[in-house]
Order: C-alpha cells, then sequence, then structure tokens
C-alpha cells in the first residue's frame, strides 16, 4: 500500500533526477471521501470512526488534486486495504475541478476523481487510498477508512413495515406544551397521555451535522437513514470541491437499499413543500437543499430506484411548467448529472426542463393525482398516488381547523381551503401502502414540517398545535400497529415506529402560564412591567393551564384565562403580548406572498404586536428563532423498539434499523 500523506519514494527519486527546485510544492490531495479521522489527522489511527455502512450499502469514493503550478494530473488508481481496485466500466471519473470551493485562490488544473457506487460486504475496518500522478511522473497518496459494521441482523420475525415520523424541530418543551394543552393536568398528574407518549422505549438523540454542532433540517434528517454525516444544507451526500448542485459523492439510502435488497416501497408524506429539506433526505442526492426543480424531478426520475410510490404534501409550484402563475420551475436549480453517476448508480440523467409538466408526467407513470382532500379521500388505494395541496408549504394546524370551523379566511388567503390534516394523509399513505407493497413491506415517512416553521417565527399557539397534529398521526400509526382505531380488527405487529425530531428549534421552553385572564391580558399596556413583571406566572404562580377541547381533538380557543406562556432561548427580536397571533407571518416559500392578501400579513416578528406587545431582545441576530444543538428525544414502538435506548448519536439509530429489518 502507498504511504500515507506523503510522496513515495518513487516520487523522490524523480525529483532529484529533473533537478526540480526544491522550493516548488508537491501536488497535494486536499480532500479524501467518505470523511475519516485517519485522513484527517493526517494518517494518525484515530477514532472516532466518521463512515460506517452496513454490509452491501453503496456509497462513492472521491479525492480531490491539486497539482504543481503548470502541472496536470494524469491518473489516480484506487486501493482497499492495499490492494488495486478497479471500478466497474463508467463509474469512474476525473474531473476538472478549476474552481475549488475550499481553495483561495483557485488551483489551476486540479481534479476531483471518483468511484461511483462502490460497496463492500466484509464486516470489519477497511483503508482506502487514492494515488494520484502528475504529469512530471511525481506521485502523492492520501488513506482514509471506513466501516463496515457487522449488524446482528434479525433472522427471525424480522421488520417488515418501518415507520419515521418527525417533528421537524420538536425537542422535548414542544412535546410538553402539546400535553398540557391537549389533556390538561390534575394535581401534578397528567389527564390523559399523548400518543407519543406511550411508546414503551425512549432514547436521546445526539444530532450534531458533519460539520456543525447545530445542524439544520437536511443532515438532521439523511443521519437517520444513511448512517452517515452530511454537512448543512446538503442531502445524501458528502461536500465536494465542485459547485455543481447534482454531483457531490452520493450515500445509499435506507429507501434505497430496502428497495434494491428486499423491494420494499417509499411513502413520504409532509405539511412541507414536498421539495423540503427533511423529506428530500429520505430520496434525494443533492449539496443545495434549494435547489427545487431537480429535487422534485429526481422524485419521479429515480422512483423505480428508491420505491417511491406515495408523494403528499405541499409544494405545487415545483410542479407547474415554467410561466403558469405560482410556477418557481427554473433551469438554474434543475438538474443534470454527470456520466459517472448515471453509470454507477443507474439512475436518469436529468434535463434542464423547465417547461416540464410534472403533475402530468406522474400521472403518465401510473400516479393518481389529488389536488385536495376531498380528491384524496375519494382516491381509494391506488397503486401510486400524489397529493399536493398548496403552492408551497401548507397552511399550519391552527389555521386548517379555524377554517374547518367557519372562524378564519387564512387558508382561502392562500387559495387552497381543503387541504388534509396530517393525520387524514398519514392515514392514506398507510391505505396505499399496506394495499402496495405486498409481502416486501414499506418505509414511511411523516413529518409535521411546522413546528420547526412556526418556533422559528416565534408563534407559540401554532408551533403547539402542530405538535398536537403530529400526536394526532403517531396514533393513526399506532393503529396501524395495533389494529384500532380506523384499522380496527387488522394489526401489523411486524411493523416498527420511530417518532423523533431532527433537532429543536429556538430553543423552546415552558416558563409558565399567564396570571390573568384573556380580557385583563388585552387590557395591559405593552410595557414590560405591564405586560411581563404583572402577567408571567412562574413556579406555583405558574399553576395548570385549562383548554377546553373541541369534537375535533383541537382547542376551541387558545385564547384562554391563565394561559400556558413559552420563552424562547434562541430567539431573534419579537414583540409579545402572549396573545394567539390573528395571522401567520409571511412565508417567503409561497410564490404569491408579494401580493394580496398575503403581503398583508406581518412581515416578521418585530412587525407582529407591534402596538399590543412588549419588546423582547433576542439573543441571535436576524428575524428569526434558530435551531440549537440540544439533544432530543426519540420514542420507539412495535417491533423490535428495544433496540432503540440510551443517549445515541443519529446515525446509530440507522444501523439499529437495519438490524431490525434483516436482509
Amino acid at each position: 500500500m502507498k504511504p500515507r500523506n506523503t510522496l513515495v519514494a518513487a516520487t523522490v527519486a524523480s525529483i532529484l533526477a529533473v533537478g526540480i527546485n526544491s522550493a516548488n510544492a508537491a501536488p497535494v490531495i486536499s480532500r479524501l471521501t467518505p470523511p475519516s479521522q485517519l485522513f484527517a489527522t493526517n494518517g494518525a489511527e484515530s477514532a472516532p470512526l466518521i463512515a460506517r455502512f452496513i454490509p452491501g450499502q453503496r456509497f462513492d469514493l472521491q479525492a480531490t488534486v491539486r497539482p504543481d503550478t503548470d502541472q496536470t494530473i494524469t491518473g489516480v488508481e484506487w486501493f482497499i486495504d492495499g490492494s488495486p481496485y478497479t471500478p466497474g466500466a463508467g463509474a469512474t471519473s476525473l474531473v476538472p475541478a478549476t474552481t475549488l470551493t475550499t481553495a483561495t485562490p483557485a488551483v489551476a488544473n486540479a481534479v476531483v476523481a471518483s468511484v461511483r457506487g462502490y460497496s463492500n460486504r466484509k464486516a470489519n475496518v477497511h483503508t482506502f487510498t487514492a494515488t494520484a500522478t502528475q504529469s512530471d511522473g511525481l506521485t502523492v497518496s492520501a488513506t482514509g477508512n471506513f466501516e463496515i459494521v457487522a449488524t446482528p441482523f434479525a433472522r427471525h420475525k424480522s421488520v417488515k413495515n418501518v415507520i419515521i415520523m418527525l417533528g421537524d424541530g420538536m425537542g422535548a418543551s414542544q412535546r410538553t406544551a402539546a400535553r398540557i394543552m391537549l389533556n390538561g393536568y390534575s394535581q401534578g398528574k397528567v389527564n390523559t397521555k399523548l400518543a407519543i407518549d406511550t411508546f414503551p422505549n425512549t432514547a436521546m438523540i445526539m444530532t450534531a451535522s458533519l460539520n456543525s454542532i447545530v445542524t439544520d433540517s437536511a443532515p438532521g434528517m439523511q443521519n437517520y437513514v444513511t448512517g452517515n454525516k452530511s454537512a448543512n444544507n446538503q442531502e445524501g451526500v458528502w461536500p465536494d470541491d465542485t459547485t455543481a448542485k447534482f454531483d457531490n459523492p452520493r450515500i445509499e439510502y435506507l429507501s434505497e437499499y430496502l428497495a434494491r435488497q428486499q423491494g420494499k416501497k417509499l411513502g413520504i408524506v409532509t405539511t412541507a413543500d414536498v421539495f423540503d429539506a427533511t423529506p428530500a433526505s429520505m430520496a434525494i442526492h443533492t449539496q443545495d437543499r434549494g435547489a427545487g426543480t431537480g429535487i422534485v424531478d429526481q422524485y419521479l426520475d429515480d422512483a423505480a430506484h428508491t420505491g417511491l410510490i406515495v408523494l403528499m404534501g405541499g409544494g405545487r409550484k415545483w410542479f407547474l411548467p415554467g410561466g403558469t402563475p405560482g410556477s418557481a420551475r427554473s433551469s438554474s436549480s434543475d438538474y443534470i448529472l454527470p456520466g459517472d453517476i448515471i453509470a454507477g448508480w443507474n439512475v436518469a440523467g436529468g434535463a434542464l426542463d423547465s417547461s416540464r409538466d410534472l403533475i402530468t408526467d406522474f400521472q403518465k407513470a401510473g400516479w393518481t393525482y389529488a389536488s385536495d382532500k376531498g380528491t384524496m379521500s375519494s382516491a381509494g388505494t391506488p397503486n401510486k398516488l400524489l397529493g399536493l395541496f398548496s403552492y408551497s408549504n401548507m397552511n399550519v394546524a391552527l389555521d386548517k381547523i379555524d377554517g374547518r370551523r367557519g372562524a378564519s379566511t387564512i387558508v382561502d388567503d392562500y387559495g387552497f381551503p381543503d387541504q388534509p390534516m396530517l393525520d387524514e394523509m398519514t392515514t392514506k399513505a398507510l391505505e396505499v401502502l399496506d394495499a402496495n407493497s405486498g409481502h416486501s413491506g414499506f418505509v414511511l415517512m411523516v413529518e409535521a414540517a411546522s413546528i420547526d416553521k412556526q418556533a422559528h417565527n416565534m408563534d407559540s399557539e401554532r408551533m403547539i398545535l402542530d405538535t398536537v397534529e403530529f400526536d394526532h398521526s403517531v396514533q393513526k400509526a399506532k393503529d396501524y400497529v395495533d389494529g384500532t382505531g380506523h384499522f380496527n380488527g387488522s394489526p401489523h405487529p411486524d411493523t416498527l415506529i420511530l417518532v423523533t425530531a431532527d433537532h429543536e428549534c429556538a430553543g423552546a421552553v415552558i416558563i409558565g402560564a399567564s396570571k390573568v385572564s384573556d380580557a385583563d391580558l388585552q387590557a395591559k399596556a405593552n410595557t414590560v412591567a405591564s405586560m411581563r413583571d404583572s402577567v408571567v406566572g412562574t413556579y406555583e404562580a405558574a399553576g395548570f393551564p385549562k383548554y377546553t377541547i373541541a369534537a375535533d381533538g383541537y382547542p376551541t380557543s387558545t385564547d384562554v384565562d391563565k394561559r400556558l406562556l413559552i420563552g424562547y432561548g434562541a430567539n431573534a427580536d419579537r414583540n409579545e403580548d402572549w396573545r394567539t397571533n390573528a395571522q401567520p407571518l409571511q412565508d417567503s416559500q409561497q410564490p404569491l406572498v408579494g401580493s394580496a392578501p398575503l403581503n398583508t400579513y406581518p412581515g416578521n416578528a418585530l412587525a407582529r404586536d407591534a402596538d399590543t406587545g412588549f419588546l423582547i431582545t433576542g439573543q441571535v441576530p436576524g428575524s428569526t428563532a434558530v435551531h440549537t444543538g440540544g439533544d432530543i428525544p426519540l420514542s420507539a414502538y412495535g417491533s423490535y423498539a428495544k433496540l432503540f435506548g440510551g443517549t445515541i448519536d443519529n446515525t446509530d439509530v440507522f444501523f439499529s434499523v437495519m438490524e431490525a429489518v434483516g436482509r
């Protein structure tokens, strides 16, 4: 095997032979992928192992090589455990990267060498080495390592179905606040637990991404379903040194592996725009979570590769041909893959087709399309189901419920008055997946996206009601396992449910409760002394807030006397009057946000409650609260739930799931 991160002996001899000035820099391998401490520490054997895979899981090898001045890189050879490795035809490449994102100034003639779709079935710690040759004969080598994990796969009664339910941004406080509002307490005891609370196994999840202690939603989700760390804003890939959005080194997803190995189907349900970070981080490979056109195109183009047969949420703007009112399709966010990825991963190449009518293309591919709750409900159990219920993010639970009650026109302002609730989408997804997955089973991801989005906005009631909506969805999944409720008499004990979050958002905490009635609260002056000092009840002054729950499962009003109060530890500046905001903040992802009536909504948390609230100075810059780096809870139910416990990394979840589903 070649020496690690050093010039080989032949290189030294060639330098002497041609008389190269000793001041001339040697060629350098500046990045080696998969990431490893072995490479980062310049050849030192150092824990932890960064890259880990199950036997047969596919991933890319990649090296960035910077040549000497006026030289070029003529080739890169690969070695696995010291033995030469020859990739399959077309799955290797040597691509110029003259503008490196990590180099200042740019390095002329730099290259990125890739091996696409590599896999290894031998459980062990392995080394991989890239050896680059320069045009003058100089060579340089670098070595990293990865582990193939000897997962003790279940051999009998393995899990058939996996349901991952993700409350985006949902920490322990969001769950507790939903419990207090929905079920109430009597003399310190909760009257009824949340559905989440009934899950018997709990773990605490460490959420850091590859490049930060504070993750965003893309690696926050993908780390669960690849077993590997990704950098912020990236989905199913590692960083590279090119600016292209879709050429980064890939990691095989849970859905891809199980579709390939077991024929499992995939369902994705979200209250966000379907291009958003969490849903896309189940099936899409890109370094740019914002590349919406290419992301939604990949859903269809690679559906046979991922097993996708259910896709529901918002995001119609990406499916409408460019130029259509509400469309956001553009060539700048679309994708064309390089040939080595197409060959190595056996996937579609993509096209710059902003005029594509993607809804029609889904229908031509055999998908049934639902545009609202009514068409979703009447769709039955088609082979494949696409549901797009808004231009971008769906409306939040509070506004959808108020629309159904005739108490608000907010859903009308957005133009989508008949949106389903998340539990209704979850039920439909389970029906379709159950009817069409046969003996192979399925993977379903259900996301309550606006727990996070409303925590960013520091809109407490909307955040809490979206957590309530999420818990109703968890109950539907639990009913599917137990054969109760909507699924009465048809249990599915071979199903595993995981309820967790990608991260916590805003540092939300329960600070207490109001000491006054809602009428008195409205009469308060917007000063610290009046609105904070005489209102916020802490310790015993908080008591037990009481909400009346209607037959639809939501509070009849959130503006109750002595209401629950939420504070934020990762907040931007905001005005606070402790009452339910009549309107949500403007959503910049909505294509018509600049037009009436959406442009009349408050632009940020400082524009909201300016006349009725007092100023709370934030701890972070900008106009929104931010994600936090604290651990978050995971609750498990069903078959093999016992595998989940303790304090674990988010990547560990993948290996436990794979142990449960078997080979």
